[in-house]
């Protein structure tokens, strides 16, 4: 982590010249005639990090954290953001200037129903929400009897006066050795499922499907290879690629040009037009409401779907699962030696989070093939470790002192992509800790060694995770586990363990496994491996069941645990997983590294 992605996080999270900013809005609304504005985290393409010109929310409330949306009326503002950010946005916004209000208790949707008057305009940029959002909220702003109105241009792009230009990183070809299957073949499943359903076209807004069906990745934004890009795919002809091409070689441009028309994002409109009379498949989830809007007034016929490419993508073939197994091995040497470092370096005092989460990358970036760091390290001593997505800044840096140290980090490989998390012991831990934190490995294990029939899914398996937490009264506010791609995104759908899973699970498919427990002021946990779903290796089942295979390697630690608590098959599990990673990533390490993992992975 380089020192100015730490200034970036500060700078952002300096919510002192949110008044100014909101006056001047306000102004602006009054002249376009609108009672109030609604800013999201977003940009056009619905990307979980975004490039800093699109950053509206930080720049306006402060608020840095991934998700969020604020609502900023003529009378008041109110920031919504789930349970990852509850005590993140009190720190960051100016409390009296903008409300911040849990989305799991009350909606946008709902606010806008008590709080935006009858008769009312609220306005919204229709590139910055989805089509399904746009649906959510007009209700809501019809049930208020007042108007949602799309705006044209973007009032906070007219007030923005030192906004960052738009991205222009190279986009490179992702070969086939890393990706397992031609795009030529990707495109001819793609045509096979559109003519299945009836379907005219489809038009991809979604940069990483993008990236996925035509076998090329970028570096447009932050932590994620993706070329910002938009395509349209017909179910007989050629596809169109619109992607600027001052970020195209000429080698490049050759190959794509052998699958597809090349055009300029600026094109993509006249793209659009002449899907008249076209059935043609958007993602409501995904796709931005303009571009609904721009098909109809073309005269298509929208056929609002789940993208078919979201599970092909998923499902991971067998060049990506040897390569993620690779990703995986390579990571957990370099997670291992900071490990080391890390108890080594603690002991001498003064080791602070900005320290630790340097540290932990150069070590990912000593295996010489690390492309990028999957998202920003989580490095989170005592309190801050309560706040499930704390990213560390020179003004909330702490020196990691006696208690638990949470290191959530990943990292991007062209061969896969990693997240792991480890909460350390530093020095004694209290009987509460150590009680919560045997809770949430018991969850962890209870995931990990799952045994379940074919056709479940992530929301049937979510309780596993919770139980032991459950019996004493608590629970955590995330989803356990999330969907992860192949040198994509680390937070990859449709396939997650969550309340919300309800895509069915099928071999192939790669999650995070992460339950955890945080208690505000004190102290956080979390144990988070990958993994991945495999046939169950059973001798006779009734039915076809399912499993999982964990693929992060690196020692959990055990010094803080209340081994009253674990079962003797939850020891057995934990003892056969740490003589995997010795005998694994042993061999890997220098001889004092080695010996302090043989130390770590001793049997309990």
């Amino acid at each position: 982590m380089s020192e100015s992605l730490f200034q970036t996080f500060e700078d952002d999270a300096d919510g002192s010249r949110a008044k100014a900013r909101i006056d001047v809005l306000r102004a602006d609304l009054r002249r376009l005639g609108l009672y109030g504005f609604i800013v999201p985290r977003a940009d056009a393409h619905q990307n979980e990090y975004v490039p800093p010109a699109e950053e509206r929310l930080a720049w306006l409330t402060g608020f840095t954290g991934s998700a969020g949306t604020a609502i900023v009326t003529l009378d008041e503002a109110a920031i919504f953001v789930d349970g990852r950010y509850t005590v993140q946005v009190r720190e960051q916004v100016d409390t009296k200037l903008i409300t911040p209000v849990n989305s799991m208790d009350t909606a946008p949707g709902a606010w806008i129903r008590t709080h935006i008057p009858a008769g009312q305009k609220l306005g919204f940029d229709p590139w910055l929400h989805t089509v399904d959002g746009v649906a959510g909220l007009k209700k809501a702003a019809t049930e208020a009897g007042a108007e949602l109105v799309p705006v044209s241009e973007n009032p906070i792009d007219l007030i923005w006066t030192d906004r960052p230009a738009p991205p222009l990183a190279p986009v490179v070809e992702h070969p086939a050795k890393h990706a397992g299957e031609s795009a030529p073949k990707k495109i001819a499943r793609l045509t096979a499922e559109l003519g299945r359903i009836k379907a005219d076209a489809m038009v991809l807004t979604d940069p990483h499907e993008i990236a996925w069906l035509f076998n090329i990745r970028g570096g447009d934004v932050a932590h994620t290879p993706l070329p910002l890009a938009w395509a349209v795919v017909p179910a007989e002809g050629r596809p169109a690629l619109l992607v600027d091409g001052r970020k195209l070689s000429n080698a490049l441009r050759d190959r794509l040009e052998e699958l597809a028309d090349i055009g300029e994002p600026r094109d993509f409109a006249s793209a659009l037009a002449v899907l008249s009379g076209k059935n043609v498949v958007l993602d409501g989830g995904a796709a931005a409401e303009q571009v609904r809007t721009d098909l109809e007034s073309a005269g298509a016929k929208v056929l609002k779907a789940t993208s078919p490419i979201a599970h092909m993508k998923a499902v991971k073939n067998a060049t990506e699962i040897r390569g993620t197994r690779a990703a995986h091995l390579r990571d957990g040497v370099a997670v291992t030696r900071f490990l080391h470092w890390f108890d080594t370096a603690v002991k001498r005092g003064k080791l602070d989070e900005i320290t630790a989460a340097e540290a932990l990358e150069s070590f990912r970036r000593e295996t010489g093939a690390l492309k990028d760091i999957s998202f920003p390290t989580i490095s989170a001593a005592g309190p801050n470790a309560a706040l499930p997505h704390y990213r560390v800044t020179r003004a909330s840096n702490r020196t990691i002192t006696p208690g638990l140290y949470l290191v959530d980090s990943g990292a991007q490989y062209l061969d896969g992509t990693t997240d792991i998390t480890r909460t350390i012991a530093v020095g004694k831990t209290t009987k509460d800790m150590k009680d919560r934190y045997t809770r949430v490995l018991k969850g962890h294990i209870a995931v990990a060694t799952a045994i379940f029939p074919k056709g479940i899914t992530g929301a049937q398996l979510d309780p596993f995770a919770r139980r032991a937490l459950w019996d004493i009264g608590t629970d955590f506010d995330h989803g356990t586990g999330h969907g992860v791609g192949s040198y994509l995104s680390v937070h990859e759908g449709p396939q997650r363990i969550s309340r919300l899973g309800h895509t069915v699970l099928e071999t192939g498919m790669i999650l995070s496994n992460e339950p955890g427990y945080y208690r505000e002021g004190a102290f956080g946990i979390r144990i988070e491996n990958l993994i991945l779903v495999e046939k169950a290796q059973l001798a006779k089942t009734e039915r076809p069941c399912l499993s999982f295979e964990t693929l992060t390697l690196a020692p959990i630690d055990t010094r803080p645990l209340d081994l009253k608590l674990l079962t003797r098959q939850e020891r057995a599990w934990l003892n056969a997983y740490h003589k995997r990673v010795l005998k694994e990533i042993g061999p890997k390490l220098d001889t004092k590294a080695r010996a302090w993992l043989k130390k770590a992975c001793a049997p309990i």
